[in-house]
């Protein structure tokens, strides 16, 4: 992960001012101010304290390994950003609606897929939460209810008569 942050400060401009992110654990991130920005969270920290005030910005919600991948992402999506993600989901195949890196990126164990989602919401980083929950949409598309409890290991606690009374009261759904 250190080496991963090690090559987009060589890749930051020179003129460019940074801004130290420190993960849950008190790892720190030195990021440029242009890719700490794009979280609203740090913008609006940035923001109400003046720019050159700020050594350090705490992120107590988000542990290392997913800061790590948030600013990779971050990095990433200022060189080459993000098509936009149409809906509904033309397909289950997340290259089919992203470009190759992102779906790469986002090609993940479930655990860190959700943890992206949480990190993206909590620091406000709209692309991000688009396409992690695109994601996790792509995983639902097409499949069944017990198909959707497999890929998401839910166990089905409706008796039978209450899922056919959930099935009878959502019949319109199947209809359309």
């Amino acid at each position: 992960t250190n080496e991963t942050i090690k090559s987009h400060q060589s890749t930051m401009d020179c003129k460019d001012a940074t801004v130290n992110l420190v993960s849950k654990e008190g790892d720190t991130y030195e990021v440029s101010m242009s890719i700490a920005k794009m979280s609203e969270l740090v913008k609006t920290m940035m923001d109400e304290d003046g720019d050159e005030d700020i050594a350090e910005i705490p992120l107590p919600n988000v542990n290392a390994n997913v800061l790590a991948k948030v600013i990779e992402f971050c990095t990433h999506h200022r060189q080459e950003p993000m098509n936009d993600i149409e809906k509904p989901l033309k397909s289950a195949l997340m290259s089919d609606v992203v470009q190759r890196w992102y779906a790469d990126f986002v090609n993940v164990e479930q655990v860190l897929l959700f943890e992206l989602i949480l990190a993206a919401n909590y620091m406000d980083i709209k692309p991000l939460l688009d396409l992690s929950c695109a994601t996790v949409a792509s995983m639902i598309k097409g499949k069944t209810p017990e198909e959707i409890r497999q890929t998401f290991n839910i166990s089905n606690d409706f008796s039978p008569e209450e899922e056919a009374q959930v099935r009878e009261e959502n019949k319109w759904c199947e209809e359309a």
